[in-house]
């Protein structure tokens, strides 16, 4: 079967991975202020609305789950986050945030939403809209 699809523009592409390298900077930049790491930062944005398993986490992260679980472990140790047996399964362990891991969760989300902002300011209003609709649909699933 032929792919009748056209390919992206190399100026899409590069333009594409330089916003992504952006974006990169900001989060980064956001989770060293805190001293963490980008993918501690993940997991606290992971965890604002749900309280997954180990084995959910690692598949979301696409990690194994020992990877998973040495992530978790030292978000843990700074009280961000806690295990706690599963309901539904007292074998399995389910994650979730802590208070003080909220609040650093929402710290770090005020700077890097007024960060993205700054490079947003670029662009008018009627390209957000425009921008906020490409990009929920290259982001979804």
């Amino acid at each position: 079967m032929v792919d009748h699809r056209p390919s992206a523009r190399p100026e899409l592409v590069d333009g594409l991975v330089q916003l992504s390298f952006a974006v990169q900077s900001v989060l980064s930049d956001a989770a060293n202020a805190q001293d963490l790491s980008v993918q501690q930062l993940r997991l606290l944005g992971v965890l604002r609305d749900r309280s997954p398993g180990m084995l959910e986490l690692a598949n979301h992260f696409g990690v194994d789950k020992s990877s998973m679980t040495g992530l978790v472990d030292r978000a843990e140790r700074r009280g961000l986050v806690r295990r706690q047996a599963a309901e539904h399964d007292k074998r399995g362990v389910q994650v979730s945030i802590t208070p003080a891991g909220n609040t650093l969760a929402a710290e770090v989300e005020g700077v890097v939403s007024d960060r993205i902002s700054n490079l947003l300011e670029r662009l008018s209003e009627g390209d957000h809209t425009e921008l906020e609709i490409l990009v929920t649909r290259l982001a979804a699933p």
